[in-house]
């Protein structure tokens, strides 16, 4: 892509859905309307035509092949090989799934390049399940059902016993997004500090130290649970009717996918039984989704929350996703992981965001590039090389 189309790009990205007006003699357009694929299908272009390198593109998926994780395919037993080998409580609470192979999409300028596997397939998406669940609590505190994210989570429980100790009652929204929270205690059978235990020895465990909210990350997915929990308290419906009414069903998503909470995890909500969803499969349950919907949630964010003319999530909430913790700026909210310095990822540009689950399941954004990249059951150690190759077959990408 030359400069002049690159200027041209940038200004389409600016105004949005124009229309398409060629000036003579300069062989440069005004920005055409921002493609949006219908329900059920995803118009394919040629790499040829999208101004990407065939015989390049095709090396970035022959590596991403060559890549899969080697670990079992029975995510039961994969679980147990891995958390339950480190975790003295972990167990099974919710459903799991046998795992297709290795899949991908790639998705530049609005349109197919490349897929691969079976991008149909519906898999557990593992921790991309969070962004699910941020763009929920996302959803109720534009609508002003949450105030402000510094207010207390226990504010919005009616029973607020989770919430009652004096280093748990300080918690807010905000701790709860980034991964700071600290929170104690113990949600479905779980205390936080079995969730990737810190200490010498078992023994140890249940006696770590206490952060004040909001100075220290740690990734827990019984905090996130409690996220969820809070989340449903607000809405008073399940997450995944609104997830489906208010995101998915907007953006075309398929009707194949589902979210699952575990067998201990139900609720009553104003004499109705709910069951409150999990924010990832570390003891089963989560997002089960295909590739294909996974890239249109991807896609949404990459159109600043806009599908076909409609903001479905609002660019404050982006922006604020987008936001470096102060206590990790690798992390924004749960789970927009942020590339500051290209460290994390130094193959990609410096905004560029990756939402990443176990396994490794990965929605790749890249505005600088407009790319979506969804790759399925790779290497962790191998992602960075991967998505280098994918920008590496633009013809012109631009410089980091």
């Amino acid at each position: 892509m030359g400069p002049g189309l690159r200027s041209l790009h940038s200004l389409k990205r600016t105004l949005g859905a124009a229309a398409v007006l060629c000036f003579a003699g300069t062989g440069l357009a005004t920005p055409q309307a921002t493609y949006f694929p219908p329900r059920g299908s995803w118009e394919h272009r040629t790499p040829q035509q999208s101004g990407m390198d065939p015989g390049r593109l095709r090396e970035a998926i022959d590596y991403s092949l060559a890549s899969e994780n080697p670990r079992s395919k029975d995510l039961a037993v994969d679980l147990k090989e891995t958390f339950g080998a480190r975790e003295p409580l972990w167990r099974l609470l919710g459903p799991t799934s046998v795992r297709g192979g290795m899949t991908g999409v790639v998705i530049h300028r609005g349109y197919v390049v490349a897929e691969w596997g079976d991008p149909s397939r519906v898999d557990m998406t593992h921790s991309v399940t969070k962004t699910f669940l941020t763009t929920v609590v996302g959803l109720a505190w534009s609508r002003g059902m949450i105030h402000d994210l510094a207010d207390p989570v226990r504010r919005y429980f009616p029973t607020p016993e989770l919430f009652e100790s004096p280093h748990n009652a300080p918690i807010t929204w905000d701790h709860l997004l980034r991964q700071t929270s600290d929170w104690s205690g113990t949600l479905w059978g779980i205390p936080d500090w079995a969730d990737r235990p810190e200490g010498a020895t078992p023994a140890d465990h249940p006696h770590r130290v206490l952060h004040e909210p909001g100075t220290h990350f740690k990734y827990n997915d019984v905090r996130v649970n409690l996220l969820a929990l809070a989340a449903l308290q607000v809405w008073r419906q399940p997450l995944p009717e609104v997830l489906r009414r208010q995101v998915m069903d907007p953006i075309g998503a398929s009707d194949t996918w589902h979210w699952e909470g575990y067998g201990n995890s139900w609720v009553d909500i104003g004499g109705r039984r709910i069951q409150s969803v999990t924010g990832g499969g570390h003891y089963g349950g989560g997002m089960f989704i295909n590739a294909w919907d996974m890239a249109r949630f991807g896609y949404l964010f990459l159109e600043g929350g806009r599908w076909a003319g409609r903001q479905i999530v609002p660019e404050r909430w982006i922006a604020l996703a987008r936001t470096p913790g102060p206590a990790n700026p690798a992390y924004g909210f749960a789970n927009w992981y942020l590339n500051p310095g290209r460290r994390e990822l130094p193959s990609t540009p410096e905004d560029s965001v990756t939402f990443v689950g176990n396994g490794e399941n990965v929605v790749y954004m890249d505005r600088a590039n407009d790319l979506v990249v969804v790759v399925r059951w790779i290497q962790p150690k191998s992602l960075d090389a991967f998505l280098g190759k994918v920008i590496g077959a633009l013809d012109s990408p631009p410089v980091h």
